[in-house]
């Protein structure tokens, strides 16, 4: 799958059991049990669903386009390609590949010398909506549609096709055959999701419309309707597999902000949502138990239901438990009550937020500089701010590239050391920056110490998405997910600090701690503003308090969530910034332009791919390209390891957490929730009797 909000709409994938003994997939170190809060899903056994009925889904918006792999896919393309489209390949909850028996008997590499050779052997029963089987045809116009030589497709990537020599059937009826010109690792993330040639062959009907609909599947249910608001789906009669326990699925536009009014109102089954909003029903739920023990009878309580969080204080929360300040306490109490008929599903979502430090130009260019604010950042204490008002483990991500609980994973963090003020005042001092002047806390105008915040809102650890389109490379674009933090230092929508808040940034420029040649050090975190991105300003807060400790000072500006990534992350124009990045069962093919060595273009600007940090060494670049082409699966991750211990080392991005993924979903509904990174069966989805 292409990378949209990008990766934020999970790759689909696979493994599979290979035939030679140096291609064998997990070893046995990967098998076990997920990690803790890995997902959150109401299990139950299909014959304990109704067959029936309608599930209404929340997305952010109605998607542009139905094709996972245009520059436009957003997560609800992706979503709705996993219901209607074959997956060869999915992911468990640890985000390792799994063969699909409903399109696959197997999936084997056959050779490697001379060349790579992998054959895919077709479930017979598998067609296509309109009757004709799956076949080599379908395979071979998907390879040549995303290869990259044909610029009428406007493809978001063609990492894989293009290691592809050719796509041919294979020796029996229902195999298809395809050999590669260079090795390729990741060669299970290929054709998934898989298109029909009607589509993939002709670059008109590769760049429709989402109105244009999807005229043929071959999935668990068919798309039948496409309008601004809604796509709905139906069951797909040609349905080989188990049949699908709902008879439609209705995917609804709903915007973040506007989730907890629709939930209220009972328009929606099942949608991810804010802090403020799992507070709530969270609080319905504690409600409840507290009223039935009053009563000496047992809570009713709810199977994976979470319990109310104690610690929303420590995130400044406000409203109590629910995270509520409504003035209208009677309002309140209704939005509550009618929240009772939800219950929250929690997990790790495998995705991450990062601090960006932007190593092109200012203090930020020198190395020392980086490892000093990284060293002046304490990850567990965010980790524990975001997470644990959530009741979910904060332990802060120690690797880049892999999530905890993915077969490789380990924490690379030592690379930098952990936190210790005095060692990063030691790589400033040894970069030029000097302690001077006052004791590093401002003083304010009338003398008491300014601690650079005042009382917030819990941080809700949702965030905003917005496409990054590099201006400076113009040969990618992606999509990461913002997350904002906020200061008392607020910007206006245009990239220029406040016009209030002038006075104050010319008195932390004059009081700053660290100073080189009589200049203090100051550093400009630019953030969103949007509302989503204003959740998390706890966050920056917290990170701005770090840093002072070691006499940097910064400088927060923000922004218009519409301009974020397109005219500061992807230009560089920040020098700090807080954003996400989604985790991949494929890092070597998935992370490699993340992190990229940025390269000169012949115009003199820089080649940064998806690398907005501009931060990159040939040995990074070296080891990617390594695991890239190593068909071992061990080796290949030992590689991405050494990969993943060089960036921790270049400190141009500090991982500080996964985020939590809440999802609200309607009582009696099942085999649905916090998915984390499982890909969901939708034929198992429904109600139960």
């Amino acid at each position: 799958m292409p990378i949209t909000k990008r990766r934020r709409a999970m790759l689909l994938a696979a493994g599979v059991m290979l035939p030679l003994p140096v291609l064998t997939g997990c070893s046995s170190e990967d098998d076990g049990p997920p990690p803790r809060a890995a997902w959150d899903i109401a299990s139950a056994a299909r014959s304990g669903t109704a067959g029936t009925g309608t599930l209404r889904w929340a997305l952010d918006a109605t998607p542009t386009t139905l094709n996972a792999f245009s520059k436009t896919a957003d997560t609800g393309t992706q979503r709705i390609a996993g219901a209607v489209l074959p997956s060869l390949f999915t992911l468990d909850a640890r985000g390792r590949p799994q063969r699909n028996d409903d399109y696959l008997t197997a999936a084997d590499v056959t050779s490697t010398d001379p060349k790579q050779v992998v054959v895919f052997k077709l479930n017979p029963k598998a067609v296509w909506s309109d009757g004709r089987p799956i076949g080599a045809e379908d395979f071979e116009a998907q390879w040549k549609a995303l290869r990259g030589t044909d610029e009428k497709y406007g493809t978001a990537r063609n990492a894989g096709y293009d290691r592809i020599a050719k796509v041919e059937p294979g020796e029996g009826k229902h195999e298809v055959k395809v050999t590669f010109a260079k090795p390729y690792t990741d060669w299970r993330s290929l054709f998934t999701p898989l298109y029909p040639k009607s589509v993939m062959g002709n670059p008109a009907v590769f760049t429709a419309a989402a109105n244009k609909g999807l005229e043929v599947g071959a999935g668990p249910f068919t798309v039948r309707q496409v309008t601004d608001s809604e796509v709905t789906l139906v069951r797909n009669p040609r349905w080989w597999g188990d049949r699908a326990r709902l008879s439609r699925v209705v995917f609804q536009a709903v915007p973040a902000e506007k989730r907890a009014e629709a939930l209220a109102a009972g328009r929606l089954d099942l949608a991810e949502v804010d802090g403020a909003t799992a507070r709530r029903i969270q609080a319905t739920a504690s409600s409840k138990r507290a009223a039935g023990a009053k009563r000496g009878s047992p809570a009713p309580g709810k199977a994976g239901a979470p319990e109310p969080s104690t610690d929303g204080r420590e995130a400044g929360a406000q409203g109590a438990a629910t995270g509520d300040t409504d003035k209208n306490p009677s309002g309140t109490q209704a939005r509550t009550r009618a929240l009772s008929r939800y219950t929250l599903r929690k997990a790790l979502d495998p995705a991450y937020t990062q601090l960006a430090l932007n190593g092109t130009k200012g203090p930020l260019a020198d190395e020392r500089v980086r490892r000093a604010v990284a060293r002046a950042i304490d990850r567990k204490a965010l980790a524990k701010l975001v997470l644990k008002p959530m009741g979910l483990p904060y332990e802060p991500l120690g690797n880049h590239l892999l999530m905890a609980g993915q077969p490789g994973y380990k924490d690379h963090s030592g690379a930098l050391g952990d936190p210790d003020t005095n060692a990063a005042q030691s790589l400033l001092a040894d970069a030029g920056w000097r302690v001077g002047g006052d004791s590093g806390r401002q003083k304010g105008v009338d003398g008491k110490t300014d601690d650079r915040g005042g009382r917030h809102s819990a941080p809700t650890p949702d965030s905003a998405s917005g496409t990054a389109s590099s201006t400076e490379s113009g040969t990618a674009s992606s999509t990461a997910s913002s997350t904002a933090s906020s200061t008392e230092s607020t910007s206006t929508p245009g990239a220029r600090p406040a016009a209030g808040d002038a006075r104050r940034s010319e008195r932390l420029r004059e009081t700053a701690v660290v100073r080189k040649k009589g200049r203090p050090l100051v550093l400009r975190f630019v953030l969103p503003d949007d509302q989503t991105g204003a959740r998390l300003s706890t966050v920056g807060e917290r990170i701005a308090r770090m840093l002072e400790k070691i006499g940097v000072r910064t400088e927060i500006t923000k922004v218009s969530g519409e301009s974020y990534f397109r005219d500061h992350i992807a230009t560089g124009d920040y020098d700090l910034a807080l954003y996400s990045w989604p985790a991949s069962a494929y890092p070597a093919t998935d992370s490699r332009p993340i992190y990229a060595k940025p390269q000169p273009a012949a115009d003199g600007s820089l080649v940064v791919e998806q690398n907005y940090t501009r931060v990159g060494t040939d040995q990074i670049d070296q080891l990617f390209d390594q695991a890239l082409s190593e068909l071992d699966g061990g080796a290949a991750r030992s590689l991405v390891s050494r990969a993943d211990a060089r960036i921790w080392a270049a400190a141009g991005s500090i991982p500080l957490y996964q985020r939590p993924q809440l999802v609200a979903m309607r009582k009696g509904l099942v085999n649905a929730g916090a998915f984390g990174f499982a890909t969901p069966r939708y034929q198992d989805i429904g109600f139960r009797k």
